[in-house]
């Protein structure tokens, strides 16, 4: 149920129709009550403000036409030209940039606002009787009503001349860009470190590292996902408690923004005589699974909007290596954020010590794969691009705290090293890329010739002395 009600929340707050839909709705009230103090006030509070006069009910007719005929045709020719835009970007930069803008609170306000606007009139033109002789009985003109109706059609003015403004920003690449960007932090910051159960010890990591890597084989219980489509979430307390009243270990295999079908394992259970149906069910209920990946625990799925971008901004039908540019400097800032982040502890325990759940977090290395593994054939085959991100690496050289972040950035950019030399053989590309090793190992030792000990380290070491000679 949890699950599902988390599902249900997740899919209102990205719809495009849920906050028109309550604009609309309040549209409704608001006709229905400003009708009744028509009704329960008459014409006699117009007497108290001299700058005010009461309508006949063929101006009113006239007025209310206008603004509900006007707010329609705004609507409709304003998206569509927005759809049109937007549609244009996503074909150039990846269909991910549409799904932002539907998601964009403005735009779901300015939308609501002009059908909420066009839907109170009409419901206010329909009370509106009689012909212009006030004095013929049966007429009734709700001047309040109109008047909220003239209100509405000024505040949806207003609201026309900011999404004019709005919409060039909003479509506006770097801007997207921008909010992916800052998504993408906002994710790092909420889901790292993240705690379910109590974590391992560095101690108790080492201890059972084997035990972690090695899934078990025998006594275990398979438990299989009932749809197709992507993990979205995972309810990690409904897990523990699956695997604490059962008496059960549970491997997770399956992390958020996987693919599972029918018949494919997400969860081993050990031991498996005490994995039943009624624990089977309860740990299957855990997982969401949906058409599309999100970004609520999938902080991968983020990196991978980014990642199209840039890859579509470097392919030869857009040839834009600057837009590639800004991807690339909030992907590097987002690592270089992790970096500095706990990163959760693969097994998490029960609060009486008990192991109870062994899964893999995206760390590090698999964050800094995600970008510059995922960028590097493309990167590689720009000038622009390639030099700013060899930049980038040698300023996350700098910042990381750790040996193990270090080696992992020099392996990238060894990679790309070894790419542009196929594909940038021009002699000044390869000068600039001796530049900014030179500049690197004199200014901050990034890559210092006594940490070069392991045989991968010794081969690092190799291409240094030959970028450098």
């Amino acid at each position: 149920m949890r699950a599902w009600i988390w599902k249900t929340a997740e899919y209102i707050r990205q719809s495009y129709w849920f906050i028109p839909m309550l604009m609309t709705l309040g549209a409704v009230a608001m006709s229905i009550v400003m009708v009744a103090l028509d009704r329960l006030e008459g014409v006699s509070w117009l007497e108290r403000i001299p700058w005010l006069y009461a309508n006949q009910p063929s101006g009113a007719r006239a007025l209310l036409q206008t603004t509900a005929g006007s707010m329609i045709t705004v609507a409709g020719v304003t998206f569509s030209i927005t759809i049109a835009a937007v549609a244009n970007s996503s074909a150039q930069f990846g269909p991910s940039l549409m799904t932002n803008f539907m998601n964009d609170r403005g735009n779901q306000i300015t939308f609501g606002t002009f059908v909420a606007t066009f839907l109170y009139c009409l419901l206010v033109l329909r009370t509106v009787r009689g012909s212009d002789d006030l004095s013929a009985t049966g007429v009734f003109v709700p001047n309040f009503a109109v008047l909220g109706g003239l209100v509405m059609a000024l505040a949806s003015l207003g609201v026309l001349i900011y999404f004019i403004h709005h919409i060039p920003e909003t479509i506006h690449i770097s801007q997207m860009i921008a909010r992916a960007g800052r998504e993408l932090s906002d994710r790092i910051e909420a889901l790292y470190p993240s705690r379910t159960g109590r974590g391992a010890s560095n101690d108790a990591d080492e201890g059972r590292e084997d035990f972690a890597v090695t899934l078990p084989t025998e006594d275990v219980r398979a438990v299989y996902a009932d749809t197709t489509g992507y993990v979205q979430n995972i309810e990690s307390k409904l897990l523990m408690t699956a695997a604490q009243e059962h008496d059960l270990v549970l491997w997770v295999m399956k992390r958020p923004g996987d693919f599972a079908a029918p018949r494919t394992a997400v969860v081993l259970a050990k031991p498996g005589g005490m994995a039943s149906d009624h624990a089977v069910t309860k740990i299957r209920t855990a997982f969401v699974f949906g058409a599309r990946r999100t970004s609520s625990q999938d902080v991968l799925f983020l990196v991978d909007q980014l990642v199209q971008v840039a890859t579509c901004a470097l392919s030869p039908s857009v040839n834009d290596p600057f837009t590639a540019i800004y991807c690339i400097n909030w992907l590097t800032a987002a690592l270089g954020k992790l970096a500095e982040r706990e990163i959760p502890s693969r097994f998490r325990f029960d609060d009486a010590g008990e192991l109870r759940i062994v899964a893999v977090p995206v760390d590090f290395e698999a964050f800094a794969d995600a970008i510059f593994g995922q960028l590097r054939p493309y990167v590689q085959c720009d000038r622009n691009a390639a030099l700013h991100m060899f930049e980038t690496m040698v300023n996350l050289m700098a910042q990381v705290p750790h040996d193990m972040q270090k080696a992992i950035l020099r392996r990238h950019f060894e990679d790309l090293r070894l790419g542009c030399e196929s594909d940038l053989p021009h002699p000044e590309d390869q000068q600039s890329i001796k530049r900014i090793l030179k500049d690197a190992a004199s200014r901050w030792g990034a890559w210092p010739r006594e940490n070069f000990g392991h045989e991968s380290d010794k081969a690092d070491k190799n291409s240094l002395d030959s970028l450098e000679s």
